[in-house]
């Protein structure tokens, strides 16, 4: 675990529970994207630490233009503990508590083809069966899978790659 996201999680839960207790999940979520998003711009990332400029200036410049108010007050309060560079972190961790909250699935598919609208139906359906809920699928594609996919589902990882295949196959012969 890197230190940015142990420092980081604090102020994810403390922006988290403020937003599920005025029911703004959705408005802080995409408050949070932005802001994670406009800090990670390389020229923008030095003005952070630059005295020139106002804290003021700052979340003009970080904060979406519909953020709630609330999200510009934990913005200042970042800004007062030179955390803003963490926002990145802060935002990848809301979107999981988000998802616990929401009993959310959130899986990437890694597949050596793109996948059809078919297949990706198929696979998104076959997930929300076996872990009882809405799924969130990201694809991927790369080329050394062989063929097949991996599905990485947080702490489920299924690999029906023809790469992996291959290896177990070479370690059985091995062996």
């Amino acid at each position: 675990m890197s230190q940015a996201t142990t420092l980081a999680r604090p102020y994810a839960r403390a922006i988290f529970m403020l937003a599920k207790e005025v029911g703004s999940l959705k408005d802080v979520s995409e408050a949070l994207a932005f802001s994670a998003q406009a800090v990670s711009v390389p020229h923008l990332a030095d003005m952070l630490d630059d005295p020139r400029v106002s804290v003021a200036q700052l979340l003009d410049l970080i904060s979406h233009p519909e953020a709630p108010e609330s999200v510009r007050g934990f913005f200042s309060v970042l800004s007062e503990n030179g955390r803003l560079p963490l926002l990145p972190e802060i935002y990848a961790l809301f979107e999981a508590l988000r998802a616990e909250s929401e009993h959310v699935v959130r899986a990437n598919i890694t597949s050596a083809e793109p996948l059809s609208a078919e297949s990706l139906k198929s696979l998104t359906d076959a997930l929300k069966k076996r872990f009882g809920g809405d799924v969130e699928v990201q694809t991927a594609v790369d080329a050394s899978l062989i063929g097949g996919a991996v599905i990485d589902a947080g702490d489920v990882v299924i690999d029906g790659s023809v790469r992996n295949k291959l290896a177990r196959l070479n370690a059985n012969l091995a062996n």
